[in-house]
């Protein structure tokens, strides 16, 4: 059976950035950083710096209160409104979508620490009586697409992926095969976060993940930059709506190419040059064809010129001539949601010109050769190669194709 087109047709993001489409490219566009110092856990935890979403309801986008599931995680609701937005981006009322052949598909990382650190607190001080049955049943990542399928009346079929912080990209990925393959006619799919918890942010904070200082926050997010250290663990969502190539709805971009690789025993990120590599082919077309490079590029010292050499071994002498950027610098890395939010910037990029800018690379790194700017470039592009990797040696790429 010949394989079908699978299109971009809703956009949901809630990011520190910005929450819908329209608010998130202006905030993404914006040299900027939205890192700040983070202050709820109490100073007792020391210093915390994190991009957060600020002001966020979910109420503001769901009609019916007693639709939400008692106790949903912070990501949960993040995936709600996400998944709202998106659908009515694309004119697609929750009933129709609760009539479909449909799917549900979100990758997060991590449970939901907030609810089992809360819930091991209960016990610590009441005993018994503080044991939460709510930790069993809404702190699992399955828990994330069960409540948007709740919330929105639908029947739909759901599924959650865990891949570390390639977990967004690889939840659209295999959404993407539901449509092609013809199983379903809609799919909702993304990747949703919210890790600013004690744990595991103290953790992040040990590992050298995220910084250990709250000076001069919105400098500490510096991706591919020479004087990049840890990058910064954050927050956000971002849900798409995915149809086939004949829906009557206007697409933005096709998912032209997915795939993914691990890291060899000593190299850091080469499995992004496989997974680079597997996308291109599935895609059908060549390193030749790529017109923009939406980085992985946390801030991080090792990761980001882990990447940076995959991408050399893969473009080889025609790097230099592809405009590249990351995001991270203006939003922090939101673990599994970071590639979601990075798809949402690489198409509405796609449809508007424009390449976003790399906040905070200020002083190239020669190990680092990518043609960034720290400025949004308006540059006409049709085919973007966006990368993800995560801890453990896992890597992921995809193809966008401007419809």
């Amino acid at each position: 059976m010949k394989r079908r087109r699978v299109k971009i047709t809703g956009i949901g993001p809630v990011t520190p950035a910005g929450i819908g489409r329209e608010a998130f490219w202006a905030g993404i566009l914006e040299p900027v950083s939205r890192v700040r110092p983070y202050t709820k856990l109490g100073p007792e935890f020391g210093e915390l710096v994190a991009a957060y979403v600020s002001g966020f309801d979910v109420f503001k986008y769901v009609d019916e209160r007693a639709a939400v599931p008692k106790g949903s995680s912070r990501q949960s609701l993040f995936a709600i409104a996400c998944s709202i937005l998106a659908l009515r981006d694309a004119a697609v009322a929750p009933a129709e979508f609760g009539a479909a052949n449909a799917a549900i598909v979100i990758g997060s990382s991590l449970m939901d620490f907030g609810g089992i650190v809360g819930s091991i607190d209960a016990v610590k001080m009441k005993g018994m009586r503080g044991a939460q049955p709510r930790a069993l049943y809404a702190t699992g990542v399955a828990s994330v697409p069960s409540a948007v399928n709740k919330v929105l009346g639908a029947s739909a079929r759901t599924m959650a992926v865990s891949t570390q912080c390639c977990a967004g990209m690889d939840a659209i990925g295999y959404a993407v095969d539901l449509i092609a393959s013809g199983e379903v006619e809609m799919v909702l799919c993304g990747g949703t976060e919210a890790p600013l918890h004690r744990f595991p942010l103290l953790e992040f904070r040990v590992g050298e993940l995220t910084p250990a200082t709250d000076q001069l926050p919105e400098r500490m997010s510096r991706p591919f930059d020479l004087w990049r250290t840890t990058g910064v663990v954050s927050e956000g969502a971002c849900m798409f709506l995915l149809e086939p190539e004949n829906s009557p709805r206007r697409g933005y971009s096709y998912v032209a190419g997915y795939a993914f690789g691990n890291d060899g025993p000593t190299g850091l990120c080469d499995g992004m040059e496989v997974a680079g590599t597997l996308a291109l082919a599935a895609a059908g077309r060549r390193v030749a064809d790529v017109d923009a490079i939406n980085a992985w590029g946390p801030g991080h010292k090792l990761v980001d010129a882990g990447e940076a050499q995959a991408m050399v071994r893969l473009f080889k002498g025609a790097l230099a001539e592809v405009p590249a950027s990351s995001i991270k610098g203006a939003i922090g890395t939101p673990l599994g949601a970071a590639p979601a939010i990075q798809i949402a910037s690489a198409v509405l990029g796609q449809q508007n010109g424009l390449i976003p800018p790399t906040v905070n690379w200020d002083y190239p790194d020669p190990s680092c050769p990518l043609s960034l700017s720290k400025r949004p470039r308006a540059i006409d592009h049709g085919l973007t190669l966006l990368n993800a990797h995560g801890v453990g040696g896992v890597n992921a790429s995809m193809i966008l194709e401007k419809c």
